[in-house]
């Protein structure tokens, strides 16, 4: 996905601010790097806004949470006013500003039973920047810091850069203990020469000649916008409690971004194709199935209509052919004497094979296949027996008033 990354600058927003902007592609290239103001930066209607903070606006903190603070569900916008309040009494002591002055929030995949990184930076300015993008039609979807510290810092993991320019030089140092921005001068460079005394130095053009002088065969070139993109690739969001109803929002713009970026990007094209072959393919092949089911079912619906016309010859049309062989057999049954199962006896003695705990009938009435019973009244759940009984052996069985109804009930062979 093409991102902008917007590098925030120090001071308040106004309409002549300049901001360093980087604009990627792919998210992980360099496309075009300029330093404009507000109303001149790029327009980004199918594009991933990013905001990174620089590392001379943040503080941080590492923090012990009480036991039972950073539980699941604890980030939830419900519950970050909880949060926000024991980082206030956690931090107090520590930060030169009040805490409802600062913006907080804590590092990705908060860890239980471990310190976490905290970081804190001006609430005031860093709204003032996300108020300002928002109103020039560039919502924010990620909020990154420009430099962090190692989640798992020991004493020999340290990184070292160079940044700004020759006149005004400054090194961040990222390790153990946060992110230190310091002047570029002898003294500072003895405070990290011990504790990084081998680790590589990643230093800006402007500069990379007088950090060789110190750290002679460690320095390596990466401009400002190869920082933002890498800063942009991090797994850090500072859109944290006052900010997560905001960070919810572009969420869901961002989710729209990546829609739109898989049904119009180019780069996306042979995966449309492949998706829309795999459609077919399985379209086609449900037609063709779908075609060998009806064949099928088409040659069993012949065989039946076959068999009847050769056991009834009297049968000339065919329309239900299970029900017309049915009725066929029972008129057979009945010029040949024998007794069919909708007749009177045969209904006479199934029920009383299958119905002996019930009463004698006072009365019976039979007429067109229908036989009418009516009985001494039974328990109800004898009766209720007898007529699931009576029903298995295809007989439709109904209880009314003090009657049972039995008729036969019309079964396919």
């Amino acid at each position: 996905m093409s991102s902008l990354i917007v590098t925030l600058p120090p001071s308040m927003p106004t309409a002549s601010t300049p901001c360093s902007t980087v604009w990627s592609d792919d998210g992980n290239t360099v496309t075009r790097h300029t330093d404009a103001p507000l109303n001149l930066l790029p327009q980004t209607p199918d594009s991933e806004v990013v905001v990174v903070v620089p590392a001379t606006q943040l503080s941080w903190h590492r923090v012990d949470f009480p036991k039972g603070v950073l539980e699941r569900g604890f980030f939830q916008e419900a519950n970050a006013p909880r949060l926000r309040a024991v980082l206030d009494g956690l931090l107090e002591e520590r930060l030169l500003d009040e805490p409802a002055q600062l913006h907080f929030a804590i590092q990705p995949q908060a860890r239980l039973d471990a310190p976490n990184w905290v970081a804190a930076c001006n609430r005031a300015w860093l709204h003032a920047w996300l108020a300002a993008l928002e109103q020039t039609g560039r919502p924010v979807a990620r909020i990154v810091p420009e430099l962090a510290p190692p989640v798992d810092a020991t004493p020999d993991s340290v990184s070292l850069s160079a940044i700004g320019t020759a006149e005004h030089a400054q090194l961040v140092c990222s390790g153990q203990h946060g992110v230190v921005v310091l002047p570029f001068a002898h003294n500072s460079i003895a405070l990290v020469t011990h504790s990084a005394d081998t680790s590589p130095v990643l230093a800006e053009p402007a500069v990379a000649a007088l950090a060789e002088q110190y750290f002679p065969g460690r320095v390596s070139l990466q401009t400002a916008a190869q920082r933002a993109i890498a800063a942009a690739q991090s797994t850090w969001d500072l859109a944290q409690f006052d900010l997560l109803r905001t960070r919810g929002t572009r969420t869901r713009k961002q989710l729209t971004l990546l829609t739109q970026e898989l049904l119009g990007s180019p780069r996306w094209k042979p995966a449309r194709w492949a998706f829309v072959a795999i459609l077919l393919a399985n379209l086609v092949g449900l037609q063709v199935w779908a075609y060998k089911e009806q064949t099928a079912l088409a040659g069993k619906r012949t065989a039946v209509r076959e068999t009847l016309t050769m056991t009834f010859p009297d049968v000339r049309v065919v329309v239900d052919a299970p029900l017309q062989m049915a009725r066929a057999l029972a008129d057979l049954q009945r010029q040949s004497g024998a007794a069919a199962s909708g007749d009177l006896e045969t209904m006479l003695g199934t029920f009383q094979t299958l119905a002996p705990e019930l009463a004698t009938p006072t009365a019976i009435e039979f007429i067109a296949g229908e036989l009418r019973l009516k009985l001494v009244d039974p328990s109800v759940p004898t009766r209720a027996a007898a007529i699931t009984r009576l029903q298995a052996q295809g007989y439709s069985a109904v209880q009314d008033g003090d009657r049972l109804v039995l008729k036969q009930q019309e079964r396919r062979p």
